[in-house]
C-alpha cells in the first residue's frame, strides 16, 4: 500500500522519467505519454514499491484532480474502527483505543496478576516486542520492497533469479555483479533499496580515556 506521504518513481522502457512527489511525476509522466505514446508507464510508490494506479485519460489537469488521496498510515488506519470518520485535531484521551482481545484463561489470569492488571501489562509485553522486531522488521520490509521493485521492472531480464537469491541472501556485492548489465536506472534504484535492507551497524558505546 502507497505511503501517507508519498514520493513516487516513474519508469518507461526501463527508463526512469520522474522521481519526487506525486503531482511532480504525474505531470512528467503525462508529458512522457503524449510523446511518447507506445511507452508503458509504471508509477511505484518510492518507498514501498507499490504499483499506483493512476486513470491517464483526459488532459493534464484532469488527471491531475483524479490524483489518488493519501492513504493513512498503518496506526491510523488501526485505531479507526471500520466506518468511523478520522478523529477531530486534538489529542486522544490518554492515548489508547479499546480493542476485543482474545486469550485462553490462563493467559487472563498471568494478565491479571500483573502490576497494573491486563492493560499495563499487555502494553508493556507489545512495547519490548516493537522494540525486539525493529530491526528484521526493517529489513523485511526494505527486501520486499526491493524485490517487489526487481518483479515490476525486471522480471524478464537476465539474471533475475539469481538477482532474487542474491538479494534474499542479503549479499549485495553479488546482486550488484548479478544485475551489472541491467539498465542503468532500473540498477541504480534496485541496489539503493537492497542497500536498505542492510543490517544496522552496532551502537558504539562511548570511548573513555585510559
Amino acid at each position: 500500500m502507497p505511503t501517507a506521504n508519498p514520493a513516487w518513481i516513474a519508469f518507461a522502457r526501463h527508463q526512469r522519467i520522474a522521481h519526487g512527489d506525486p503531482q511532480h511525476v504525474l505531470i512528467q509522466c503525462k508529458n512522457h505519454r503524449e510523446s511518447h505514446p507506445d511507452d508503458l508507464v509504471i508509477v511505484l510508490d518510492a518507498l514501498t514499491s507499490q504499483p499506483v494506479d493512476i486513470d491517464w485519460r483526459g488532459s493534464l489537469a484532469a488527471v491531475l484532480k483524479r490524483l489518488p488521496l493519501p492513504h493513512p498510515t498503518d496506526g491510523e488506519a488501526a485505531d479507526r474502527p471500520t466506518g468511523q470518520a478520522p478523529r477531530a485535531p486534538g489529542r486522544p484521551k490518554l492515548g489508547v483505543v479499546p480493542r476485543e482481545v482474545t486469550l485462553l484463561p490462563r493467559h487472563w489470569d498471568w494478565l491479571g496478576s500483573q502490576p497494573g492488571g491486563a492493560s499495563v501489562a499487555l502494553r508493556k509485553l507489545v512495547e519490548a516486542a516493537l522494540r525486539a522486531s525493529a530491526e528484521p522488521d526493517r529489513i523485511r520490509q526494505a527486501t520486499e520492497s526491493a524485490y517487489r521493485f526487481m518483479h515490476t521492472l525486471a522480471g524478464d531480464l537476465a539474471g533475475f533469479e539469481e538477482a532474487s537469491r542474491a538479494l534474499f541472501a542479503g549479499d549485495l556485492t553479488r546482486l550488484e555483479h548479478e544485475i551489472a548489465l541491467w539498465p542503468g536506472d532500473v540498477r541504480m534504484q534496485l541496489l539503493a533499496l537492497a542497500s536498505k535492507a542492510a543490517p544496522m551497524p552496532p551502537a558504539q558505546g562511548p570511548v573513555t580515556g585510559a
